[in-house]
């Protein structure tokens, strides 16, 4: 039995889709940990994240193998894709404007991404639903519209970076308190960290 990779372990903590992905590397700016190294991880991850299903997951897979090329520059795609979500959402937690070319790249991956999108008729009435669901990149197109409908809401408001490490996440907490991206990883860790210098100074 093949042991999980990184990628469908990592913890979503972020509240939301788009900073979830945002968080796949753990340290922005030292690269502490990173949970996906090439293709095959994306869609892992994406699985894990509820993006894709099971069957979508060996499509897609099937799918990179046969063009290693394309899938590859998919990758890397992604990657300059996570890091662009990262700065902007960063800029806001430190109330900061994010840099106008992230904006712009990140307007311009949601153009491409709703250029695969289709108003359909529904039980309800109508909904955008995307087109091409079997395309290679086509978690990518989740992704940006998860991180332009946060950027456009109310919720932005209430993005915040770990008091401990980099990764953001949505405060929904009643009094919007929350510092940590989990209790019981960096809080916890702080806490002891507390206790074990107050344990020291003491005569």
């Amino acid at each position: 039995m093949t042991e999980p990779r990184d990628a469908e372990n990592h913890h979503l903590i972020g509240g939301i889709l788009c900073l979830d992905f945002a968080n796949t590397l753990y340290g922005h700016t030292k690269s502490i940990h990173e949970y996906l190294f090439d293709y095959r991880d994306l869609v892992l991850w994406s699985r894990h994240a509820g993006i894709l299903s099971q069957q979508k997951v060996g499509t897609l897979l099937s799918k990179g193998e046969q063009v290693p090329a394309e899938s590859e520059a998919v990758f890397r795609y992604a990657i300059q894709l996570r890091e662009t979500i990262f700065r902007v959402f960063a800029s806001l937690t430190h109330d900061e404007a994010p840099q106008e070319g992230d904006i712009a790249k990140l307007h311009q991956a949601w153009l491409e991404s709703e250029a695969h999108s289709k108003l359909l008729p529904t039980d309800d009435g109508y909904a955008m639903e995307w087109e091409e669901r079997e395309a290679i990149d086509s978690m990518l197109w989740r992704i940006t519209r998860s991180a332009v409908e946060l950027l456009t809401s109310d919720e932005s408001k209430h993005v915040k970076q770990c008091g401990r490490c980099d990764w953001l996440f949505v405060d929904r907490s009643r009094n919007k308190s929350r510092r940590w991206c989990s209790m019981d990883a960096c809080g916890n860790r702080v806490k002891m960290a507390r206790r074990y210098g107050r344990e020291k100074q003491a005569p």
